[in-house]
């Protein structure tokens, strides 16, 4: 992928580029001592692992198996579990240096796959070092370098929010490790990154519908609802316009009843332009946002009911279809602006229709196997 240094083995012939000489020929261990004295021997991953992956991996497991302090005496353990920890280092050590890297002035992130793909960005699955512990992130990477200031704004408002927003609501959006600027060594190119912690169990709000087709149960649509305004209130306070309030952009964890808004690409400053749209979303914006006018906090109510109307569909019921058509007024000063006061209206209206608030379960069907 453009923008990611590649990484791979090193070609050569039967003896491998930076492999030890005589390594191609080296006995495999097949007793206890004769694994201690390959390991006592390594001074580097090279020294003990042939470079070809599949090898290397059936090596590993063998000096495992004869190696492990539970095949020794008692007496012997602690030498033992000494021995076996300096083989899983240089394990750790051999398999990091098999992957690309891209390092930083503060991080070197060892690269996974490409988890998910979005309208600008693709994210790769990361780790990297920190305080002796490894540390899982995201990386966001614009496919268009055209698409770097947009990556710099989503930086700008994750700062914002983590600076200037309550403490106690900053789970409502992603944490920004670093921002930087990475360049392939290949073509040239230089490219916005972004570094996000990592989010594991979540699901997209175009996930959700997918799985319900039918529409959601308003009493299940009723908590992420009630979340998605909170994180809005609290984006509001800071000033800030999140301008993509999208089901692509809007993530819940199903047993936490959690909620995530994600992709700050899109944002602006209260009573400025929203930079850029989703064109395949483009109807489901409102008036101020196609015609280049200023948006408001308006502009995310607006955005956040098409999101959850759609989401119930035919399950809304008449007084709900009510409520959501006000947020949804073509004329933005016409609409509710204060998410918090809204938030409000909306228990309120959620009492009327189902009484005292209870906790419903709720669980996404499982993915299917990858092929």
């Amino acid at each position: 992928m453009s923008g990611i240094p590649r990484g791979g083995m090193p070609r050569g012939g039967d003896r491998r580029a930076g492999e030890p000489r005589g390594a191609a020929t080296r006995a495999t261990p097949v007793t206890r001592p004769a694994a201690r004295t390959a390991l006592a021997a390594a001074r580097t991953p090279a020294d003990l692992f042939p470079v070809d992956d599949a090898a290397a991996v059936r090596l590993h497991r063998r000096l495992a198996r004869l190696l492990h302090p539970d095949t020794v005496p008692e007496s012997e353990r602690a030498g033992a579990e000494a021995e076996f920890a300096r083989l899983e280092a240089l394990w750790r050590r051999r398999t990091a240096a098999a992957r690309p890297t891209l390092t930083t002035r503060h991080r070197t992130y060892t690269l996974g796959p490409a988890v998910a793909s979005g309208d600008l960005a693709v994210l790769r699955a990361a780790s990297y070092e920190h305080d002796g512990t490894r540390h899982r992130a995201l990386l966001k990477i614009p496919r268009a370098v055209t698409d770097n200031d947009l990556m710099e704004r989503e930086a700008r408002a994750l700062t914002r929010l983590a600076r200037r927003g309550a403490a106690r609501h900053r789970a409502y959006a992603p944490r920004l490790i670093e921002s930087f600027r990475h360049r392939d060594p290949d073509t040239g190119v230089e490219r916005r990154v972004n570094s996000l912690a990592e989010l594991e169990g979540w699901h997209s709000l175009a996930e959700v519908r997918a799985a319900h087709p039918d529409g959601l149960d308003p009493r299940d649509a009723a908590w992420m609802w009630r979340r998605l305004l909170a994180a809005l209130g609290w984006a509001h306070r800071t000033g800030l316009v999140h301008g993509a309030v999208l089901p692509d952009h809007v993530l819940i964890h199903p047993e936490r009843h959690g909620l995530v808004l994600v992709d700050w690409c899109y944002s602006t400053a209260l009573g400025e332009t929203v930079p850029a749209l989703v064109e395949r979303h483009r109807d489901s914006y409102p008036p101020e946002v196609t015609g280049r006018r200023p948006a408001t906090e308006a502009t995310d109510i607006h955005l956040a009911s098409r999101t959850l109307a759609a989401l119930m569909g035919e399950h809304t019921p008449p007084p709900m279809r009510a409520f959501l058509r006000g947020c949804t007024l073509p004329a933005e000063a016409r609409r509710p602006h204060d998410a918090w006061r809204l938030l409000a209206e909306l228990d309120e209206l959620l009492d009327r229709l189902y009484g005292p608030r209870t906790f419903r379960p709720f669980t996404m069907p499982a993915p299917a196997p990858r092929p």
